[in-house]
Parts: C-alpha cells; sequence; structure tokens
C-alpha cells in the first residue's frame, strides 16, 4: 500500500476510534485494534520505533480495555465513569514518565530513531491515558489533550502532516470526550437539592 494511502487510511480508522471512544460506545475497541495496526505500519516507515512499540502496547490495553468495559457494562450497556484518586493518579504518572526515560535512553543508545527522547516520553504517557481510559477515568481525557498537543508538533517536524492534522482532530475529539465523560461521571444531584 501506497505510503500516504496508509496514512490517510490510519488516520480516518483513528479519528472514527476516538471518537466512538468519546460516546463509550463498545465498537470503539475494535476500531481502535485496527487503527493500531494500520499506525504502526505507518510510525515502521518513519523511523519512530518507539511510535511503532507504542501501538503493540496499545494493542494489548486495548484489548484489555474491551474485557473491561464489558464486564463492567450496565444492564443498558452504559459504561460507569469511576473517579480517580490522586494517589493512583501520581503513581501511574510517576511510572509513566521512569518508563518514559528509560525507553528514551535505549532508543537514543540502540537505534537510528529521529526523536528519541520526545517520542519514548510521549509513547510512556500514552500508554498511561490508554490505562485510564480503560480504566474509566475521566482524567484519561486531560492527559490525551496535553500528549496530543505535544504530537502535533512531533509529527510536523517528521513532515507527518496527515498524522499531524489527525492529533489536531484528536485534540477536539478529547475535549469533547472530556466533556461527554465528565457529564456522565457527574454525581447525580441530592434528592432535597432536586425538590427546591
Amino acid at each position: 500500500m501506497n505510503a500516504a494511502v496508509l496514512e490517510w487510511t490510519a488516520a480516518i480508522v483513528s479519528m472514527a476510534g476516538v471518537a466512538l471512544m468519546g460516546r463509550r460506545w463498545m465498537i470503539a475497541w475494535p476500531v481502535g485494534l485496527l487503527s493500531v495496526v494500520l499506525y504502526a505500519l505507518v510510525f515502521i516507515e518513519a523511523r519512530l520505533y518507539s511510535d511503532t512499540l507504542l501501538q503493540v502496547a496499545f494493542g494489548a490495553f486495548l484489548v484489555y480495555g474491551w474485557i473491561s468495559w464489558r464486564r463492567h457494562a450496565e444492564e443498558d450497556g452504559a459504561i460507569v465513569i469511576v473517579p480517580l484518586r490522586r494517589r493512583d493518579a501520581l503513581r501511574d504518572l510517576g511510572i509513566g514518565v521512569a518508563f518514559g526515560i528509560a525507553l528514551g535512553a535505549a532508543m537514543h543508545t540502540f537505534t537510528d530513531a529521529a526523536l528519541p527522547w520526545l517520542d519514548a516520553l510521549l509513547a510512556a504517557l500514552s500508554l498511561v491515558a490508554q490505562w485510564w481510559q480503560a480504566r474509566r477515568h475521566v482524567a484519561t481525557w486531560w492527559l490525551w489533550i496535553l500528549v496530543d498537543v505535544v504530537y502535533v508538533g512531533m509529527y510536523l517536524v517528521k513532515s507527518l502532516h496527515v498524522t499531524a492534522a489527525l492529533y489536531l482532530v484528536f485534540v477536539g475529539l478529547a475535549v469533547m470526550g472530556l466533556r461527554a465523560w465528565s457529564a456522565a461521571g457527574a454525581p447525580a444531584p441530592s434528592l432535597a437539592a432536586r425538590h427546591r
């Protein structure tokens, strides 16, 4: 497949997957799996090896998330949003940063990776965001917004213009996901408040 066609196909499938995830639809998981396969091929071609490995890890997280969501779905199929405790957030971010530094060092030392440190750190934080998404935490969208904004710049530097545009769309989709998940996870008003 032509590299440009592959990148466009990966971008379209990825946008669909993120949009479906923002709506908390179960079909988002298999669509996401297809998108990671396509993007693994794009990133191999661009020598962004941390991003290639990230797609493999995303595949594993997507399978986990799919199983987790199916197990925790309400009878009507609704997915319940779960609060993220501060200590868990700090722990997960700490692990992500440590993993990103270790991966960056390995990519810098043993490969010809184009942007080993930045690519590795973004990959590691993306895994944290994917973990939070599978665990149904609203905080996933805040982290996706941050990571996606930085990815836009990295992909522009690498002349992956379609992917940079995709990640700009991802920022918008993450904002929409944040709003939708925040509304879904908001506590119901108390009975006393409803009668005022």
